[in-house]
């Protein structure tokens, strides 16, 4: 392995080169899920509400109850949120 400055040129490579293959399958993924939302699409499913239901399932259930907590706080603040049973004039 050469040694080139203290830093051993054979390891470098082989490290970028896992680097560089991983992208690239990243890539390919990458490509794949585009596909996947895009078929939806087509079947009529609103991608923008799939991507929020992958990434709400990714949440353990707590850090998803928290989050609608919050958000239903700030819309109650800003006057957004349904009145429920609200008063009738």
């Amino acid at each position: 392995m050469a040694d080139t400055g203290g830093v051993a040129a054979d390891q470098l490579r082989a490290f970028v080169e896992r680097i560089e293959r991983l992208e690239e399958e990243k890539k390919a993924i990458s490509d794949d899920i585009k596909d996947v939302y895009g078929e939806a699409k087509a079947m009529g499913f609103d991608v923008k509400i799939l991507r929020q239901v992958v990434r709400l399932r990714k949440q353990e259930p707590h850090e998803r109850e928290e989050q609608e907590a919050i958000l239903d706080l700030y819309m109650h603040a800003l006057g957004m949120a349904p009145q429920v049973g609200g008063d009738e004039e």
